[in-house]
């Protein structure tokens, strides 16, 4: 399969590797600096994925579309542009999947949050809580990941009406989600369950970026060929 990077940061030379290592192709790897010239190189590629920073991922999955390129996107920040990138890859037959987290262990945290939730709704003795920590250098705060878990417990929890950072919940059907951001941190996601007798904790802790990009290969090599607009969802089954 031959694969466009959209982004060539951190994750990008580890997306790389691990598509090298798989037999893969990398066409080009591009970037908000890139030539024009070097962006004509994209329509050559099965497949891209694209993980670059909220301000340039619309644009760049705005360039997959016009080159007839199914794109992978694992930038989050930018999903206030989600619906009218939905409806153009619906309208004109192109490929999109989208995740705030490629982890397959991330995405099985969210199906069981989800489930534990549901049960969470018959006991309000519990009152609920999301940490997240990553490293300092990550744009979006809360994390796309943080914010995928909260939307999971607000589909469930009736009490519950809407996810805040920490400095701004003023009402307990707020959810509430402490932001951390420290050094070399990939990625620490905890949701609480606590009561007057004990806490529950749901926790997944990634060792490193690899869980992520080796998801956004998976996650390629399944969008090659599709048409229309999915999520992790969709790729593992649940």
């Amino acid at each position: 399969m031959k694969i466009a990077i959209l982004g060539y940061g951190k994750m990008g030379v580890m997306i790389e590797q691990i598509a090298l290592i798989k037999g893969h192709e990398i066409v080009c790897k591009l970037g908000s600096l890139s030539a024009e010239s070097e962006w004509s190189k994209l329509a050559k590629a099965d497949v891209a994925i694209e993980f670059s920073n909220p301000i340039s991922a619309f644009n760049n999955i705005s360039k997959c579309f016009d080159a007839n390129v199914p794109v992978v996107v694992g930038t989050t920040g930018w999903y206030d542009q989600y619906e009218a990138v939905k409806l153009r890859c619906i309208n004109e037959n192109q490929a999109i999947i989208t995740a705030t987290n490629f982890s397959i262990g991330v995405n099985l945290f969210f199906h069981v949050n989800k489930i534990i939730a549901r049960v969470m709704e018959n006991l309000p003795e519990y009152d609920v809580k999301i940490e997240e920590i990553h490293h300092t250098h990550k744009l979006d705060s809360p994390s796309g990941t943080a914010i995928t878990i909260a939307e999971g417990v607000l589909s469930e929890m009736t009490r519950k009406k809407e996810w805040k950072l920490a400095a701004d919940v003023t009402s307990e059907a707020d959810l509430l989600i402490n932001s951390i951001r420290t050094d070399e941190v990939p990625g620490t996601h905890t949701i609480t369950y606590s009561s007057k007798i004990d806490d529950i904790e749901l926790k997944h802790t990634a060792h490193s970026r690899t869980g992520f990009a080796t998801g956004a290969v998976l996650a390629a090599e399944w969008l090659q060929n599709k048409r229309g607009a999915f999520t992790m969802n969709d790729f593992i089954g649940f």
